[in-house]
């Protein structure tokens, strides 16, 4: 072998030498991502469910009034709620299978709309002690700041007071009426504070009281309801004021077709009321269930629920009259009255009666 072969063969051992040296050299590891911080978990909603009385969404006054609690709740406090809502049945049978079907989807706050939900509360909220139940005008006894219920109750004699002292005042015919829904002590409140604020500021005012029903459905009769109205309308009546629900859209219509005032009740009834019909509607009684229902929730959100009784009167801007765009003019000569009136029953200086009993009482004490 000569040697310029052997300088070749030598030259081509390095280049493989050298190539398998590259090959095998360890690689740089490439440096660390830094790790990315985790995203913070989104505190979970709280969920909140409603189920509606007979009349459901749409009845213009006590269902619709809780809705609205429920609707600003849902839009102040955005995705910190989850809220649902559910119709009973005609009847209401299936009062205690929907509070159960929300508890068992795990809802965190239930409200039962009406007194009729108290027994069906009491029930689902023992056996879901967890859940927490808001009960509008339903009483449980022995309940304390730790049960997982809470009555929310109001002072409706006292917001029927204020609307009965407006129709004794505006009244030229010194008639006037009342229609209730369903005979019961809750809806005879109404009537007692209704009754007496008409006589503390005119006591010669005859008041025409009647009832629709003994049972839930009298509270979606609006036939029956505007059969009772124009029978207190033909009797003389001026003015109606109704407690009755759904049923009250009749008495509206009655008063409306009749060139007679009317006042609403729970919501301000001029607002939902047909165009043609808000020249009659004098006021309505304020019950704000919507203001129950969104300072439970808040509570609720803030870890601040208490169960037990949460009273809403007037002083807690829990009921009253309405004044709005409507009615501003009608009742623009009397407000100052009304105002005087609703600070003595503020300072106690007024203790309106919430029954037949203690009507009758107030009226033996009224000046003669």
């Amino acid at each position: 072998m000569t040697w310029r072969r052997l300088a070749v063969i030598g030259l081509l051992l390095l280049f493989v030498v050298a190539a398998v040296g590259a090959g095998c050299a360890k690689k740089e590891a490439p440096a660390p991502t830094p790790a990315q911080p985790a995203e913070p978990e989104k505190p979970k909603a709280l969920r909140v469910g409603l189920v509606f009385d007979i009349g459901g969404r749409g009845d213009l006054s006590f269902n619709d009034a809780a809705y609205a609690g429920l609707e600003r709740a849902q839009k102040e406090f955005g995705d910190k709620v989850e809220t649902k809502y559910l119709e009973p049945s005609a009847g209401g049978e299936n009062r205690e299978q929907l509070l159960r079907l929300l508890a068992e989807d795990k809802y965190d706050l239930i409200f039962g709309v009406g007194f009729m939900f108290t027994e069906h509360v009491a029930k689902v909220a023992q056996e879901f002690p967890d859940t927490k139940f808001g009960l509008i005008d339903g009483f449980i006894d022995k309940l304390t700041e730790s049960s997982n219920i809470s009555c929310l109750l109001f002072k409706e004699n006292e917001g029927s007071f204020l609307v009965g002292a407006a129709a004794g005042l505006k009244t030229k015919t010194n008639k006037v009426g009342f229609v209730g829904g369903m005979k019961i002590p809750l809806i005879e409140k109404f009537e007692a504070g209704y009754i007496a604020g008409v006589k503390y500021v005119n006591p010669k005012v005859t008041v025409f009281s009647d009832y629709i029903g003994t049972t839930g459905e009298a509270f979606k009769d609006p036939v029956r309801g505007k059969e009772l109205a124009l029978s207190q309308i033909k009797k003389g009546a001026d003015i109606v004021y109704h407690a009755s629900g759904a049923s009250g859209i009749g008495v509206i219509e009655a008063c409306s077709s009749q060139k007679k005032l009317v006042i609403g009740v729970d919501s301000d009834q001029s607002l939902t009321a047909k165009p043609e019909q808000r020249p009659y509607v004098l006021t309505s009684m304020l019950k704000r269930v919507d203001v129950a229902v969104y300072e439970t929730i808040k509570a609720a959100l803030e870890g601040k629920f208490q169960g037990g009784y949460q009273v809403f009167g007037v002083a807690e801007d829990g009921v009253g009259y309405a004044v709005n765009e409507y009615n501003q003019q009608m009742i623009k000569d009397i407000q100052d009255r009304l105002e005087e009136l609703k600070k003595k029953i503020i300072s106690g200086e007024i203790k309106v009666p919430q029954d037949k009993k203690e009507l009758a009482e107030f009226e033996k004490a009224l000046p003669k």
